[in-house]
């Protein structure tokens, strides 16, 4: 087989190919072999249609069809293997000469992994910065659990003030007249968390139990509803309920309720303790963030459009899902934003390119550093992910598949890398302090996140490139 590469823009490559006669005499007599078995020809038995009945059968050109297209695919894959291509797309191919007899000949275009440059990444000026533990973070740490286990308790002898829980029955009218949504019967409401329209709970600072209060508001320019913006509405409000919440007090017997505490000293010891690993946690992540910015400014790459559209739709993806989590569709949100979905993809693009030129650099640091994921653990996370997703039977199909386990491998891949250039410049810095993961004994899965979940969905080839089995070649005529 002779091949012939032509680097083209934008990251495609040309290949073209001459395969010899001999190999197009296989190609037809297997075809021959797996027609004669899929097809039931009237009078002989399965595998045993002579060509000339499949032929007639089938159609003139219906073997040598079979032939080359298996004959195309199977040289393509070949050359993928061969030159250590990495298609991102199936080619398209262009066959020139199909004549028995004859050689066969066919270019196929294909886009493939882009090159990438890689500048310094390891040589830079910055270490980890870890912010210092002090008493106003650990006393903040225990008002959070005192908060949660708060009661709430009648107010009496005074009017509503910011922080009390109030239930609320509110008429909103314009020009005398109720509006659609300006009226409920019972609203809960914390006072000074602006769940409503603002200025209005404003309005309710000092308004005791039972009394009525009525007060006017402007909407504001942006309100989601058009019709009430800049508009004046006149609300009458009746105060049904006040409470506020009584804390319990910071001392031991607090402390033995919400743990294994003898103390509160022992409560705000362990305390500062995990507040001393997040920060330490916090130092990693944050320094990881920086070496990988670093790595990617200083490396030079194209990247090609086909992997920046398909990140914008993980991107989409992960936008849907967060908002599913809220209870707000797509459409109610792009209401509200005033935009098209055409409007978020372009916004959407400059960030999407970021991410994807991020994980061609690490992956090409990977390379060069010989960071392999262990098939043993690629194996684990497909099993978790059986278990994880057990009644999504799409995404389960995504994580089985080569494309899926490409995906995995190359997530564990970068992960990995990540990780040992931190341990390298630790290494070569030993007065820095240990900046350990939280997760370090348990390392977080490459299929338990809303990006992974988010490419499962959308069905995404890795920026690493699809593998052999998984870029068969399109053949045309």
């Amino acid at each position: 087989m002779q091949t012939t590469n032509t680097p083209l823009p934008n990251s495609r490559l040309a290949l073209e190919f001459e395969l010899p006669p001999e190999r197009l005499s296989r190609a037809i007599d297997q075809a021959v072999n797996r027609l004669s078995r899929q097809t039931r020809v009237p009078g002989f038995r399965p595998g045993k249609a002579p060509r000339v009945m499949l032929e007639r059968f089938l159609g003139g050109t219906a073997v040598i069809d079979e032939a080359v297209e298996q004959l195309v695919e199977d040289a393509f894959r070949e050359a993928v293997v061969e030159q250590d291509l990495s298609p991102l797309t199936t080619p398209e191919v262009e066959i020139t000469q199909r004549e028995e007899g004859k050689p066969i000949i066919f270019k196929a275009t294909v886009q493939v992994r882009p090159d990438v440059k890689l500048g310094d990444y390891e040589h830079f000026g910055f270490k980890p910065e870890i912010q210092p533990v002090d008493e106003t973070m650990v006393e903040k740490v225990v008002d959070e659990l005192r908060d949660s286990q708060g009661s709430l308790e009648q107010v009496e002898g005074r009017g509503a003030k910011t922080g009390d829980y109030a239930i609320v029955s509110f008429v909103g009218t314009r020009d005398g007249v109720a509006f659609p949504g300006g009226s409920s019967e019972r609203m809960p409401l914390i006072i000074g968390e602006a769940r409503l329209i603002p200025g209005f709970e404003e309005n309710l600072i000092g308004q005791a139990k039972g009394e009525t209060r009525e007060f006017d508001i402007v909407f504001p320019d942006d309100y989601q509803e058009e019709t009430l913006r800049g508009r004046t509405a006149h609300f009458s409000v009746d105060l049904l309920d006040l409470r506020a919440k009584a804390l319990p007090e910071a001392n031991d017997e607090f402390a033995r309720s919400v743990g294994k505490f003898a103390d509160m000293a022992a409560l705000t010891a362990e305390l500062r303790k995990q507040l001393e690993a997040n920060a330490l946690d916090r130092a990693r992540h944050e320094f990881a963030d920086k070496i990988i910015e670093y790595a990617t400014t200083n490396a030079t790459l194209e990247v090609p459009d086909i992997l920046v559209d398909q990140e914008i739709e993980v991107m989409q993806d992960e936008m849907r899902s967060a908002l599913a989590r809220q209870g707000i569709s797509q459409e109610a949100y792009l209401k509200v934003v005033n935009k098209s979905a055409d409007d978020v993809r372009t916004e959407s693009r400059p960030a999407a390119e970021k991410r994807v030129k991020t994980l061609l650099v690490v992956s090409e640091i990977a390379k060069a550093k010989g960071v392999e994921a262990p098939e043993a653990q690629v194996q684990a996370e497909i099993d978790q992910a059986r278990s994880r997703y057990a009644g999504d039977q799409n995404l389960i199909r995504y994580f089985e598949s080569e494309r899926g386990r490409s995906y995995i491998r190359s997530t564990i891949r970068r992960s990995r890398t990540v990780e040992q250039l931190i341990d390298e410049w630790l290494e070569a810095h030993p007065d820095s302090p240990r900046i350990v993961h939280l997760e370090e004994a348990q390392e977080s899965s490459p299929v338990g996140t809303p990006a992974a979940e988010a490419a499962a969905s959308v069905g995404v080839t890795d920026q690493e490139g699809v593998t052999p089995q998984e870029a068969p070649a399109q053949a045309g005529a």
